[in-house]
């Protein structure tokens, strides 16, 4: 029997429990799915773990024909389709790793009605077996609904642009009848927003925008010295908890790798530089709890659905916002309490300067579009710095960034919990945006630090800069403190830097304003305005113990305080059942059941089909094929007697 015999007398409610084992919809998703069905294009911007994929899976298996999954990665394809298959839903993915007689054999199946989903790599559209496939189809089997998955890698503009991508709409027109399509995306600024509305050609599209938050994730920057010794100490306080480090570079991979590894960690690596056998094992290593932490460069993740990772520790500062939220976003994909955690230092800007000099260019671009390229990738540089280095909320940091100008500071990221001092520097930012304009905005942020502490060197001599009435006139002040004060001055928008191979420090309109002491800044008299600095009170604790200190206050969400002892019992049988289960099955843990799901297990403690099928996660598949050997689990602890194993929130 063909999918869409078994669904076509189902509501989008029973596909939901039948096949996914919900209850009810996450926000967002049936209002996207009341639109797909209604035939109207839509665009949805939702965070990591929202459920981006049932927003299209739902209406794919209520819509009369095939729903053409477009999607960047072969793991994010195999992952998708495993899922969906283990649901009991028939689905089938068209990528590099089929030969021709498997392809063949897929689309024969999907045109005999066998499958309602094909996730398609992009570059597979236009190939002639698929496009030979596409036009042979008769109704009811026409393509019903065209769905791109991470979206934002058809603009330009994104940080993960795909060229193969821009063919999308191609595809679209070229089928006899237009079908519905919809995009989806975790992570998009405003201007990726307008990209995939124009260069998908979307028609009166319903966009859904249901925020980026993602209040199950605590936010970290740490300044410290000895990263190695941060990380060795963090993963022993987590032994049993799964995670991701992620290094710029592959030699850092490597070098963390071994020392990790020769210590008893059971580490794995993953990079570009290893041979397809290498990375395969390292990532099924990852993804099946053998070696539960993997340390890789950023060509590991997007595609990798495994919900129970713990914790992203970033080693060195991502090259964006929009980067390091996508990989800090891997975390907590089960909704359960995860870390994000970032080792800054100063180091990390030259790296990520060098690997963008160094980034291969689109051939098919202009030389216009590259040079915009350049400026938007040093913007974006630019951001992620600011956030290493404000002591202001991370959590409300990201989220403006991405265009929620409404948030606010969270309480619960360590900047919040950290101590800080506010000092009053008007008098001495005055002093550095002078300087600015005396210099006639000429020269970079060295330059204007050596003029105000009144170094003699060469360069200044030369550009006879002890001449400027401003040399020395900070000479009091520590060269980092002037620094610090630079970059309130640029995070509050009085100074900008230039996109010049020779970064140059410049005055804005308010810089003016608050140096002649006049207009208003933000709604503020520049004759009032005042600039303060924020810096660590010397007897707080040192930064590394802030995640500790915020367990205090966000602790509800620890497994530990969720369920009583006998309870944490429960779920580790139930965990080591989920991977006697696995091995059998050739197929990672998470994929039988999530961790979400064994914790509701552990809450509901069901005794008979019923019960089982009231655990979020377990729909009437999974029950079929491993309710029973759970059910006996829980038999065996509680005696067979409904018991309470949690504490009240």
């Amino acid at each position: 029997m063909g999918a869409q015999e078994t669904v076509i007398n189902m509501n989008k409610y029973e596909i939901l429990k039948k096949y996914f084992g919900y209850d009810s919809f996450r926000e967002g998703q049936e209002f996207m799915i009341n639109h797909i069905l209604a035939g109207r294009d839509v665009l949805g911007i939702m965070p990591t773990g929202a459920g981006k994929s049932l927003c299209y899976q739902v209406p794919a298996l209520l819509l009369p024909g095939i729903t053409v999954v477009v999607s960047p990665l072969i793991s994010l394809m195999n992952d998708q389709v495993r899922a969906l298959n283990d649901v009991g839903i028939h689905a089938a993915y068209i990528n590099s790793t089929l030969n021709d007689a498997q392809v063949s054999k897929a689309l024969q199946y999907a045109a005999q009605g066998r499958y309602k989903i094909i996730y398609v790599a992009p570059e597979r559209l236009g190939t002639y077996v698929f496009q030979h496939f596409i036009h042979s189809l008769r109704e009811p089997l026409e393509i019903s609904m065209v769905t791109v998955d991470e979206a934002h890698c058809i603009s330009q503009w994104g940080q993960d642009f795909r060229p193969s991508y821009l063919k999308i709409l191609e595809f679209v027109q070229s089928l006899k009848k237009r079908p519905v399509v919809s995009a989806f995306t975790a992570t998009a600024t405003v201007e990726v927003r307008e990209d995939i509305l124009c260069v998908l050609g979307l028609r009166d599209p319903q966009v859904l925008v249901t925020g980026f938050d993602r209040k199950n994730l605590f936010f970290s920057v740490e300044q410290v010295k000895d990263k190695d010794g941060f990380l060795r100490s963090y993963l022993r306080e987590h032994k049993d908890e799964s995670g991701i480090i992620y290094c710029a570079t592959r030699k850092n991979v490597d070098k963390l790798y071994e020392e990790l590894r020769g210590e008893g960690f059971p580490v794995a690596e993953y990079h570009a530089g290893l041979d397809n056998q290498a990375r395969k094992i390292s990532q099924d290593d990852f993804i099946y709890d053998r070696r539960p932490v993997i340390i890789a460069t950023n060509a590991f993740g997007m595609g990798i659905d495994k919900s129970n990772v713990r914790y992203v520790i970033h080693y060195n500062m991502p090259q964006s916002l929009e980067n390091y939220y996508q990989e800090a976003g891997r975390a907590g994909r089960d909704g359960g309490s995860s870390e994000c955690i970032l080792l800054y230092s100063p180091q990390d800007i030259m790296i990520n300067r060098f690997l963008l000099e160094s980034k291969e260019e689109a051939t098919e671009l202009t030389d216009e579009e590259k040079t915009l390229l350049r400026e938007r990738d040093e913007i974006r540089l630019r951001g992620m710095t600011s956030y290493c280095t404000t002591t202001k909320c991370l959590r409300e940091y990201i989220l403006r960034y991405f265009g929620e100008l409404d948030a606010s500071a969270c309480g619960n990221c360590s900047n919040c919990l950290r101590e800080y001092v506010e000092e009053d520097v008007t008098d001495l930012a005055r002093q550095v945006t002078g300087c600015v304009r005396e210099l006639r905005q000429r020269f970079g942020i060295n330059v204007l630090v050596g003029t105000l502490r009144g170094r003699d060197n060469a360069k200044l001599r030369s550009y006879n800069l002890q001449q400027c009435s401003f040399y020395g006139s900070m000479q009091s002040e520590g060269e980092e403190k002037i620094k610090d004060i630079i970059n309130v001055l640029l995070q509050e928008g009085l100074l900008r830097l230039t996109m010049d191979k020779y970064t140059l420090v410049k005055l804005t309109p308010e810089g003016y304003d608050f140096l002649e002491q006049r207009g208003s800044i933000g709604g503020v008299s520049g004759e009032t305005y005042r600039v303060c600095m924020r810096s660590l009170k010397k007897d707080a604790l040192p930064s590394e113990h802030a995640s500790k200190s915020k367990k205090e206050k966000a602790g509800k969400g620890r497994l530990s305080e969720t369920l009583t002892s006998k309870g944490l019992h429960l779920f580790e049988l139930l965990r080591e059942l989920r991977r006697e289960i696995a091995r059998e099955e050739g197929k990672p843990p998470y994929i039988v059941f999530s961790d979400k799901t064994l914790i509701d297990m552990c809450m509901k403690t069901p005794l008979d089909k019923e019960g089982m099928l009231m655990v979020n996660g377990v729909g009437e598949n999974k029950y079929e094929r491993y309710g029973e050997r759970f059910l006996q689990e829980i038999q065996k602890i509680t005696g067979g007697k409904k018991e309470k194993l949690y504490y009240d929130a």
